[in-house]
């Protein structure tokens, strides 16, 4: 059978429209054409935002700690501070007007800063091996203080068989029924080797005592036994190391809001995290009772401002790095150690703070 006429055997084409149609769709009113487009819009800001809240509710469930923060903050922190915070939107900015800089160090200063001070660190190991040293190192601070961040630098390039971190999780009902110092003691280094304490029988003294998780009695007898206990391990031949970092409450909140809307750091929020921050003058008050207590000539305490989380972990690299005599010592490079963000107690204190000095024969005994 033949073909009809015209169609050469393939598949029919399509017709064309006619000029009719042509000029009906040119003639087309704008307006029409503008609502068409408006609809449109809202449709695909509709959808977008269903996808925005699906997406918010999946991480809520996920991570509760969202939810448990804003409320938080919400009804223990000024709402002129969290405007302020929420305010600064470049996060090299320094938030807090007690701090000596306004912005953040360069990362280009930092990392070329950072591994000239591991190598001397590497050096300070193979000084403690070589001399059977005991070193003892303590870091103590608000939740959100730069504490772990600080602890990971000082040991990424160390030999982990004589460097140990120790970061112990509540007591068990065994430590409990033991003398408070037990169970610090049986992580105390040997010969040779270096201890990182992150957080230590210092817990006592800050969250046991404002969370009510020890009775007064218990923490008045902690005072009193720590500068013992400290003076015993630095006369027995242990380098013990006192550091306290010192955050803003700004930039504290600024960092638990931070972690609150990151799924990779949400392990580092617990409920007791998001309680310190309804509890700043608690924590305040117990933090300068405890260095009045424990600020020894033995076992000094050392106060690293870490607002900058990068000058707090040089400046506390320098800070131990100086006050070691290992062999090989790079005397220009640790001379860069800021006094303006690492001191003593009774020279860097916050806003609210205060500075005590202790009694002459405390300080000398």
């Amino acid at each position: 059978m033949k073909d009809i006429k015209g169609n050469g055997g393939g598949a029919a084409k399509p017709r064309k429209k006619s000029k009719a149609v042509k000029k009906s769709e040119k003639t087309k009113p704008a307006s029409k054409v503008d609502s068409e487009s408006k609809t449109t819009s809202r449709s695909k800001k509709v959808k977008r935002k269903e996808v925005k809240s699906d997406a918010q509710a999946l991480m809520e469930e996920a991570f509760p700690m969202i939810k448990v923060i804003a409320e938080q903050v919400r009804t223990s922190i000024p709402p002129e501070m969290v405007a302020r915070v929420k305010g600064t939107k470049d996060k090299k900015q320094i938030v807090s007007s007690s701090y000596p800089y306004k912005r953040m160090m360069k990362s280009d200063v930092y990392e070329e800063m950072i591994e000239l001070l591991q190598i001397e660190l590497v050096k300070m190991q193979a000084w403690v091996n070589q001399t059977g040293e005991r070193i003892v190192m303590i870091f103590e601070g608000r939740d959100a203080a730069g504490k772990g961040g600080t602890i990971k630098r000082f040991t990424e390039s160390l030999n982990p068989r004589s460097a140990r971190v120790v970061a112990l999780a509540k007591p068990s009902d065994t430590e409990r029924g033991q003398w408070y110092f037990q169970r610090y003691i049986q992580r105390l280094p040997s010969n040779g080797e270096t201890v990182f304490f992150d957080r230590s029988w210092y817990n006592r003294a800050g969250v046991e005592h404002v969370m009510g998780f020890c009775n007064p009695h218990e923490y008045l007898e902690f005072m009193r036994q720590a500068p013992e206990f400290e003076r015993m391990l630095v006369r027995s031949g242990i380098r013990v190391f006192k550091f306290w970092f010192s955050v803003s409450r700004e930039e504290q909140l600024r960092r638990f809001m931070s972690r609150a809307k990151d799924p990779l750091k949400q392990w580092k929020l617990s409920p007791m995290d998001v309680e310190s921050l309804g509890r700043w003058e608690e924590y305040t008050k117990a933090k300068e009772a405890m260095l009045f207590y424990t600020d020894t000539a033995d076992a000094p305490w050392t106060v690293v401002r870490s607002d900058d989380k990068k000058r707090a972990r040089l400046n506390a690299i320098m800070f131990l790095l100086n006050s070691v005599p290992y062999a090989g010592k790079d005397e220009k490079l640790l001379a860069k150690m800021d006094p303006l963000v690492v001191g003593s107690a009774r020279d860097i204190y916050e806003l609210g703070e205060e500075s005590f000095e202790l009694p002459k024969e405390v300080r000398t005994a």
